[in-house]
């Protein structure tokens, strides 16, 4: 009976149709990349009686958050046979089964109990941790097991685009498509409306909702419209080193937490933002090796207040440290209570006069893009800036935009325009200074 029944499926999927250890479908929403793994869920089930499917997500707290009505509905829509639909689970032909489950409450020891399984799909795969990953790879050693994945990416360094859409994904032999909703056939009117309402009013975040590309702002982000408008603006594009003005770097200081540094230079008119560097658990000489091997080993190290704090264990500030390396070294003073929100006003001040060279500030500009306010949902109130991975890059910025504003507040000029000249090749020339010094 299996054989009457009729798929239909767009061509930007049809790679999905054989078979692959592992599979996967990333693009923005209305792909319909949800509906074919449904689709060919059920498709599996019939050919192989017996099938047994673990439908996973990172965190699933109830039945409502999984795929399983999704694929009730494409049992129906597909008129196929032998399906029984219960409460917790949906029974297959031959004494299968799909289960729906969270994989973060799982251990090594729960995870054995899916050896067995013939498929694993994970929905919204960019949640998806490394841990979990780490565990359910393993697990499906059945002949002939697959592993499916639909996501709107996130961010480059996800566990699941390292896994699919890293170096490494041609080793694995996995197949990975691309779909957004240009390539659905059956793309509906309404969320066409959806989509050209947000491709007007959230140029922001518009990209990575429909388009699929990795997010470069979170929707209420502190700098979201920034980051839009010098995108617009040609801001973020190559800068070159103008060589008649001072590099500095501005540092963000973690011993647990993440050590943070913009690289730049600044002129009168504009702040050319040339390079990001970040780290987690490394030695100081880590960083200067860095800072040298890049060509800033004459930068002028601007540091926060507790820059000026003596180390516990060796008593000596971090800014001798710096400067016994050979650093120039200015600290900030402490700006006191609401220091956090006094940076935040001062990058939105300054974002105006700000180039970002492209190639070199990506997980920067990913930082900046994802900080935002925790907020209290029950009160309806802000909280302040939320401390989490993107805080370290974005008080870093924030240090940048305090420090080369000066004691009086410049209101931020309109964004110049700058004549660079091209060389050969495409490189820029430095001649000229384009920040205009």
């Amino acid at each position: 009976m299996s054989s009457t029944l009729t798929l239909n499926i767009a061509r930007a999927f049809k790679p999905l149709l054989y078979p692959s250890r592992y599979k996967g479908a990333h693009g923005g929403r209305g792909s319909g990349k949800s509906h074919v793994f449904a689709e060919l869920l059920v498709l599996a089930c019939l050919q192989h009686k017996g099938h047994r499917v673990l439908c996973g997500r990172e965190v699933q707290k109830s039945l409502k958050e999984s795929a399983k009505r999704l694929v009730e509905d494409k049992i129906e829509q597909l008129k196929a046979p032998g399906f029984r639909v219960m409460q917790d689970r949906i029974e297959t032909p031959g004494g299968g089964v799909i289960i729906f489950q969270g994989l973060a409450e799982h251990t090594v020891e729960s995870v054995k109990s899916f050896e067995g399984f013939d498929k694993f799909w994970c929905e919204e795969a960019n949640r998806l941790s490394q841990r979990s990953l780490d565990l359910i790879r393993p697990t499906l050693r059945k002949a002939g097991s697959e592993l499916w994945f639909s996501w709107n990416p996130f961010r480059k360094s996800d566990p699941v685009d390292a896994l699919l859409r890293g170096p490494a994904a041609k080793e694995l032999g996995a197949v990975v498509v691309q779909a957004n909703w240009r390539d659905n056939p059956w793309f509906p009117g309404v969320l066409q409306d959806e989509r050209r309402f947000d491709e007007a009013h959230s140029p922001e975040t518009y990209q990575h909702v429909w388009e699929g590309q990795y997010a470069s702002v979170v929707k209420g982000a502190y700098y979201a419209n920034c980051l839009a408008e010098a995108r617009q603006q040609g801001r973020i594009c190559n800068v070159p080193i103008d060589p008649m003005l001072e590099i500095r770097t501005w540092w963000d200081l973690g011993v647990e937490d993440s050590m943070a540094i913009w690289v730049g230079q600044c002129s009168a008119r504009a702040v050319a933002v040339l390079d990001y560097i970040e780290g987690q658990g490394q030695p100081l000489s880590y960083y200067v090796n860095e800072l040298r091997a890049r060509g800033y080993g004459n930068s002028l190290c601007v540091l926060p207040h507790d820059g000026a704090r003596r180390d516990s264990v060796t008593a000596i500030k971090f800014e001798d440290h710096l400067k016994d390396a050979g650093f120039r070294v200015r600290t900030v003073a402490n700006q006191g209570k609401g220091a956090a929100m006094l940076r935040i006003e001062a990058a939105r001040r300054m974002f105006p006069r700000i180039w970002f060279n492209e190639a070199t500030t990506v997980s920067g500009r990913e930082a900046l893009g994802a900080y935002h306010e925790k907020r209290d949902d029950n009160r309806q109130v802000g909280l302040g800036p939320l401390h989490d991975w993107s805080s370290h890059a974005s008080d870093s910025f924030g240090l940048m935009c305090v420090a080369s504003e000066g004691p009086k507040h410049m209101k931020a000029k309109p964004a110049e325009r700058f004549s660079i000249q091209l060389g050969q090749g495409g490189s820029t020339s430095d001649s000229g200074g384009w920040l205009g010094s």
